[in-house]
């Protein structure tokens, strides 16, 4: 990346198990959360659905980023929705843990294993 330019590709489709997963490569901060957002606005979520994020293609995550996902953890939450997030690279992996949002949202390694916890 170059200057302040900031690249977000997001990549919606169906899991043959029933969630939605939602693929975020590259960048998300404060150039990219708009996009992000709308993403998010257009989701069809109720009690019935469940979102994964899939964060493995993700590169840099600043605090407009992760604002963003708390955002998307919320509305999920109000909609009935379960979310969770999956892939991190550890540098990534590391500001979650830093700032404590480990704990407060689902992680897992493999889209696998957040089909298994949403399951529950």
């Amino acid at each position: 990346m170059t200057g302040t330019e900031s690249t977000l590709v997001l990549t919606r489709r169906s899991h043959p198990a029933g969630p939605i997963l939602l693929r975020l490569d590259g960048e998300l901060d404060h150039h990219t959360v708009p996009r992000f957002n709308r993403e998010l606005a257009d989701l069809p979520l109720s009690p019935d659905t469940a979102v994964i994020l899939d964060l493995s293609g993700l590169e840099y995550c600043d605090s407009t980023g992760l604002t963003a996902l708390v955002g998307a953890h919320h509305r999920a939450g109000t909609a009935g929705c379960r979310m969770g997030l999956v892939g991190l690279r550890p540098h990534v992996e590391r500001v979650f843990v830093v700032t404590g949002l480990d704990r407060f949202l689902a992680l897992h390694p493999t889209t696998e294993r957040a089909l298994d916890h949403l399951r529950q």
